[in-house]
């Protein structure tokens, strides 16, 4: 016996079984092929968050940023960085840039301050303004699909990337060196490239060393590898500071959030502070900044 409709049979839209049939089916096409994410809305913030997942950039209202005047012991590193931005945000050639270096000494925070000070000096400028957009490390392989979104905008964009490193077996390096420099498309003209890493070839030692002692051929397995970060026309290099360094940054925090206590005394706590963490950095200075607060009573 046939299960098909004879023929000049015609299936009746208005017959409420079939209506509620055809509706389940439209809703599981639905579900197999989701409807595209809505276009990005570059305008209600100046910083964003990408989430690869469902291609979705997170507005940030309030960025968690130091002013770029309180970031001391990097005169250097701050003022090539900024006019490294400064010349990317007016349209003209700039460098993809790498900070490498110690933990704790301002990489991740100047990149954050440097956006916000180019960002205030070209307000309303030509219509268009800086953007920065941090992309987590796990989701480096869509960096692709993220750069796709903010091709076609009039604005600029820092795309950043804290405490970039790759493990063995980890093979989403690829990606970003095709996005860098090495693929058909490269970066759009109107995205630079900003990241941190604790390594200055964004690859464990041991990592870089296995490759070399198992190759046929061990120079060219390590310049795959390290050819990565050569990718960075920019390389800023951060080190552990002074005590000098840390004292400057102690008086500097409480200048601005107005601590009472002696300053013979804070600095005395500070540097017992740093001692019992093992080290001096801008971190440690902030922990310790926030402990004094407290024990004044003040908020920051």
């Amino acid at each position: 016996m046939s299960s098909h409709l004879p023929e000049n049979t015609s299936l009746d839209l208005t017959t409420p079984g079939n209506v509620t049939v055809l509706d389940r089916i439209a809703k599981a096409l639905e579900r197999l092929a989701p409807a595209p994410p809505p276009a990005p809305d570059f305008e209600i913030a100046d910083a964003f968050v990408w989430h690869a997942g469902n291609e979705f950039f997170q507005p940030v209202k309030k960025v968690n940023r130091v002013p770029i005047a309180l970031l001391k012991s990097v005169a250097s590193m701050r003022d090539t960085l900024l006019e490294n931005t400064r010349r990317f945000a007016k349209g003209l050639p700039a460098n993809n840039a790498l900070l490498w270096g110690a933990r704790g000494m301002g990489k991740s925070s100047l990149v954050k301050a440097a956006h916000a000070d180019v960002q205030d000096s070209i307000a309303g400028k030509d219509g268009g303004s800086l953007k920065l957009i941090e992309i987590h490390r796990e989701d480096i392989s869509s960096l692709p699909q993220c750069l796709a979104h903010i091709r076609a905008s009039n604005h600029r964009f820092i795309v950043f990337c804290d405490d970039l490193s790759f493990d063995n077996d980890d093979t989403s390096y690829k990606s970003l060196k095709a996005v860098l420099e090495g693929g058909i498309e490269g970066r759009p003209e109107n995205v630079i490239f900003y990241a941190t890493s604790n390594r200055r070839h964004l690859m464990p030692r041991n990592m870089v060393e296995n490759e070399r002692s198992t190759a046929i051929n061990p120079s060219e397995a390590v310049e795959e590898k390290v050819s990565l970060s050569d990718r960075f026309g920019l390389w800023l290099g951060f080190h552990n500071c002074s005590q000098d360094d840390y004292l400057e940054m102690i008086n500097a925090y409480a200048d601005l959030y107005g601590l009472e206590t002696d300053r013979g005394d804070l600095e005395r706590a500070a540097l017992q502070w740093s001692m019992t963490r093992g080290s001096r950095s801008g971190r440690v200075a902030w922990q310790f900044i926030q402990d004094a607060a407290g024990r004044e009573g003040k908020t920051l």
